[in-house]
């Protein structure tokens, strides 16, 4: 039987370090039973960053709790909680905590087989994967 619907706590999902002390939380996957898209939440410490990267899908990014530079294309923009970002796929990104508290960000990837392309490598994975 397909689910219709689903509860999520956060603290019963498994938490995935990212590096530099930043860590992601899925929270609607296939095993939830989302068929079209995949979210959860970053936790950046305060002066850390992720890698710039890109993913293969459009991706949006609300911005929870703290500021950021959003780099995007080698731009960089200020943002704030409650500011929303949206990317077209393959486009470079990244969130970088220049402030002295957390940052945390919701993301939503527009499918379920949404990879991660590290520019700096090109190391390419299945955002999927990082759970295992």
């Amino acid at each position: 039987m397909t689910a219709t619907h689903a509860i999520l706590t956060e603290a019963q999902r498994p938490r995935i370090s990212r590096g530099g002390g930043a860590s992601t939380v899925q929270m609607v996957t296939p095993d939830a039973g989302s068929g079209a898209f995949l979210n959860g939440f970053t936790d950046i410490p305060a002066g850390a960053s992720i890698p710039l990267h890109l993913h293969d899908c459009e991706e949006s990014v609300l911005i929870v709790h703290g500021s950021a530079v959003v780099e995007i294309d080698g731009t960089r923009h200020d943002a704030k909680a409650g500011d929303v970002t949206w990317l077209a796929a393959n486009v470079p990104h990244r969130f970088i905590n220049t402030s002295d508290q957390p940052l945390r960000i919701f993301w939503t990837y527009a499918s379920t087989a949404a990879t991660r392309t590290l520019v700096e490598t090109g190391e390419t994975a299945p955002i999927l994967a990082e759970a295992r």
